[in-house]
Parts: structure tokens; sequence; C-alpha cells
């Protein structure tokens, strides 16, 4: 609970975009629920923390999860579940609350890491193919139809607009 709670303050205290003020509610609100989630876990007092804190502490763990083995292409609803103790229907139930499934969810982080690395000059030289097989896709036409179908252009063709031409010699991939 400590390291999430630690990644989630990292995080917000890195992060530079401008937060509106109802941003700054919900911030505040994860921000309790993991102070109070770490302190009844090292208090060992987790049945004192009011339900609608555990589902967002869990969701919160369970994304931290997936984030971490977002390069597995076999990650599964399953096995995403058994980690957390939770019943495969309760994960689905629970993004449902959050407006998504857990397949959409996961495949839209890997197609943004993927788009952060062919935006990233220091990796202009790995092959395309490579950083969607980083990134759990293990077919790369797969990848190029998934982005594609978000951002409205190929992989190739934006990594060739995200970069200084200076950077292009030898990306196609």
């Amino acid at each position: 609970m400590g390291r999430l709670l630690t990644g989630f303050l990292t995080q917000l205290a890195q992060d530079n975009t401008s937060y509106t003020p109802h941003d700054a509610v919900r911030l505040g609100t994860v921000g309790l629920d993991l102070v109070t989630a770490t302190l009844a876990h090292f208090l060992e007092r987790d049945d004192d923390i009011p339900a609608d804190s555990r589902q967002r502490v869990l969701y919160l763990r369970i994304t931290a999860f997936i984030e971490h083995h977002l390069g597995d292409t076999t990650l599964t609803a399953g096995e995403i579940a058994a980690a957390h103790h939770i019943s495969v229907r309760s994960l689905h139930r629970l993004f449902q609350q959050h407006g998504m499934t857990v397949r959409t969810w996961v495949r839209g982080q890997r197609l943004e890491r993927c788009r952060r690395d062919l935006a990233d000059p220091l990796r202009h030289r790995v092959p395309i193919q490579a950083i969607a097989a980083r990134w759990g896709f293990a077919h790369p036409a797969d990848f190029t139809r998934a982005f594609r179908a978000l951002h409205g252009i190929t992989p190739s063709d934006y990594r060739s607009q995200a970069l200084p031409h200076s950077t292009q010699a030898g990306t196609r991939g």
C-alpha cells in the first residue's frame, strides 16, 4: 500500500498538467483514500475503511498492477482478478463503474505507451514493431490497426510527424 501511495504522490508532483478545480477535488479524494488505506493496512484495520474508499483503492491497485504488466501479451482479466483476490465478474463491474471495460482500459494504456515511445527522440532507432511488442502487442498488424483507429494515422506516420527530421534516419519498421 505504501508503494501505491508513494507512486501516486510522486506522479502527482511530477505531472506538470494544469488541473481543473474538479480534478483537484477528485485527486484529493483519491489521495485521502490512499492515505486511509495505507494507515489501515499498517494498523491492520482494513475492515474500518469505508466501502467506497476500498473500491477506489482497489481500482488504483488494479490499474497499477496492469500498468506494471502491460508488456505481458498473455495478461488476462482472470490473471488480474486472481492477483487481487476478486472474481472476474467483480473486476469487470469495477471497471464498468469507471465507464469502461478492462480490455479497453488495457488497450488504451498500451497504445498510450506506444505513442509516447514513438514520439521519444531517444527511441528513434527502435523499430516500431519492437515498441509495439514491448507494450504487449504480439502482432504488428493488430497494433497498426488499433493505433490508426485511435489516432487516425499509422504509427510510422505519427513518428515521422512527432520527431525532428534529423533523428528520422532508419526509423521505419
